[in-house]
């Protein structure tokens, strides 16, 4: 018996390596290349704005395809598809690093998001399948950590390669962790069960056009024109309004949805939805915000405004594991009301303090902003995945993720805007340090409001949860 127990758990411990594994090289696939921008524009004689494509073209197919991967997931089997996806992403990465012209490129990124969504989909959902109930937390914290690995050595390593190999290394290097984590994956993770033949034949496919459709829109209005919102962006915007009403429509009226708008009556899931986008909002601010603050109001130059910025990824890769624990020991709400308390105290101090206190004076906010997010995260997805129905985690693991993609969409447009305000100045690069701390000021006293906004909604979702059926029912 102890030889067998030894047995399940090596087998859990190589299934949740190969799916760290996944969430390390979507992330990674995100950061890594922001790095070689000014190389591809050298490199392919191309604008600013053209290359931007590339790091967009990536977001946009995660944003757009997430939850419709996984839906399809939860019909076909998770296994298949995610195998699926992890040979994609590693093709398609190939194929950026061979590509002749910067459009090529630009698609290829494209398919290479399309398998980074498969995998960011169905990862989280693989945890409620192949982890002991008493172990989620543990195991959300971890993938958490691979995910700021992944975001905090993106931009180190995409710089080594580059200044060694080139900048179509940045992107050969996923071919050998790309088989690496494929390998793990085939081999140890969990066989599908077989499905019915009626949910076999059922697709939402409008549903999944018109979701596609409004969250492009939505990307698209949030990140075109560096931050200027114009007519394009107003009109993007509302299309994606319509859109919304379309997709709510047509899913009120489909036999087999993609997103059953029952779910959103319970509690926990849609409270675990909105937080997650309020919170990844305020962590965004950090990253808009942080370059202009270090850079123009304490004047550091760009070596020591990269090292200073790391602390906040580094600082989500040391307590990502720890805060599982946590969550697992004394349970997921109060860890999620902690979580968001540490983000709301880093948020508060960070304003407060003079221009005076230095690096220190940054440094030390953002750490406890981080490692409240990372308490929190670990806490809001064991959550939410915990006790929902077998054949609805795909997609509401999709769903998740897009939360938080919407809140990095969303926090980068927003939190720029408001930091533009505070500073009363169209060009950052000119304003003076006072005016670059007024606006870091106004940033985070705004990011302070909203993580109140989400205690609130901590607070109610947890009050109205008696009243809910289990996370199962809600879902069917």
């Amino acid at each position: 018996m102890a030889a067998k127990n030894e047995g399940l758990n090596s087998t859990v411990r190589w299934t949740i390596a190969s799916l760290s594994l996944s969430m390390l090289l979507s992330s990674l696939g995100t950061s890594i290349a922001n790095v070689g921008l000014p190389t591809l524009a050298h490199s392919f004689n191309a604008s600013f704005q053209q290359v931007q494509w590339v790091v967009l073209a990536y977001l946009l197919a995660i944003t757009t395809l997430i939850v419709s991967v996984g839906r399809f997931g939860d019909m076909i089997g998770r296994r298949r598809l995610l195998l699926v996806g992890i040979t994609l992403f590693t093709l398609a990465s190939v194929l950026c690093a061979v590509a002749p012209t910067l459009w090529l490129l630009i698609a290829a990124r494209a398919v290479q998001g399309f398998g980074a969504a498969i995998m960011m989909a169905l990862t989280m959902a693989f945890v409620g399948e192949a982890v002991p109930k008493e172990k989620i937390g543990s195991a959300m914290g971890l993938l958490g950590t691979m995910s700021a690995v992944g975001t905090a050595l993106g931009p180190s390593l995409g710089g080594v390669m580059i200044g060694g190999f080139g900048w179509r290394s940045i992107f050969f290097i996923n071919l050998p962790l790309g088989l690496l984590t494929l390998v793990l994956a085939y081999r140890f993770l969990p066989v599908d069960r077989p499905a019915s033949n009626t949910n076999r034949a059922r697709f939402d496919h409008l549903g999944t056009i018109l979701l596609a459709l409004t969250l492009a829109a939505y990307a698209l209005a949030m990140t075109i024109g560096r931050g200027n919102f114009g007519a394009i962006n107003a009109a993007l915007l509302f299309a994606a309004l319509v859109g919304l009403g379309l997709f709510v429509f047509a899913e009120m009226r489909a036999k087999s949805p993609l997103i059953r708008m029952a779910m959103f009556r319970n509690s926990l899931l849609s409270g675990g939805f909105a937080m997650s986008t309020l919170v990844t909002a305020v962590v965004m601010a950090t990253l808009v915000v942080g370059p202009f603050y270090l850079s123009g109001a304490l004047g550091l130059d760009a070596a020591h405004v990269g090292l200073v910025m790391s602390s906040g990824p580094i600082v989500a890769a040391l307590t990502g594991v720890p805060a599982g624990r946590v969550v697992d020991r004394f349970g997921a709400h109060s860890m999620s009301i902690a979580g968001l308390v540490g983000m709301l105290v880093g948020s508060s101090i960070l304003p407060m303090l003079p221009t005076s206190f230095g690096i220190p004076g940054y440094i030390v906010p953002l750490v406890v902003i981080t490692a409240g997010y990372a308490l929190f995260q670990a806490a809001n997805n064991t959550a939410v995945m915990t006790n929902i129905q077998a054949d609805q985690r795909g997609v509401i693991s999709g769903m998740l993720n897009l939360s938080r993609n919407l809140g990095l969409i969303t926090g980068a447009s927003l939190m720029g805007a408001v930091f533009a305000i505070g500073s009363a100045t169209s060009n950052m690069m000119t304003a003076s340090p006072d005016a670059v701390a007024s606006g870091m000021r106004m940033t985070f006293t705004v990011a302070a409001v909203l993580i109140v906004i989400a205690l609130y909604i901590a607070y109610l979702s947890h009050s109205l949860a008696p009243s809910d059926c289990d996370c199962a029912s809600q879902t069917k």
